[in-house]
């Protein structure tokens, strides 16, 4: 077995003002170091809202996201699809949507140049479910 980390017990202490206990014997430093910084940042400005974080949670629970967070999608987000072996990340943009330097006024465009063929955007980035389908 290697030598402990040379910050451990610091980073242990940290961990115990901070959130009140010892925390678990198989946290890695870099762990703890990263989540006792969490932890005061989001002291310090905040925690997530409540229905952003329950949102999250749906996600992560692999519910639809339409279902998670809405229709409507605002500038700055970013939507990811993969496609043939291909990512593709576009970010929303006001009055589009960018993808590899180019903006394109419907994510339906984005997903027809994607594809070759017609689609509906949303339902290709995972807005919107099937009709009939349980989202």
């Amino acid at each position: 077995m290697g030598e402990p980390h040379p910050d451990r017990q610091a980073t242990v202490a940290g961990w115990e003002e901070i959130f009140g206990s010892p925390p678990p014997a198989y946290l890695s430093v870099d762990f703890m170091a990263r989540a006792i910084a969490h932890e005061k940042q989001c002291r310090q400005h905040g925690r997530l809202p409540e229905n952003l974080r329950r949102d999250l949670r749906r996600i992560a629970e692999g519910q639809s996201v339409s279902k998670a967070v809405g229709k409507r999608v605002r500038a700055g987000a970013h939507l990811v699809r993969e496609w043939n072996g291909r990512t593709y990340q576009v970010e929303v943009v006001e009055g589009g949507y960018r993808l590899d330097s180019k903006t394109w006024p419907s994510l339906s465009a984005v997903a027809k140049h994607i594809t070759g063929t017609a689609w509906s955007g949303p339902r290709f980035f995972g807005l919107k479910g099937r009709a009939g389908a349980k989202a």
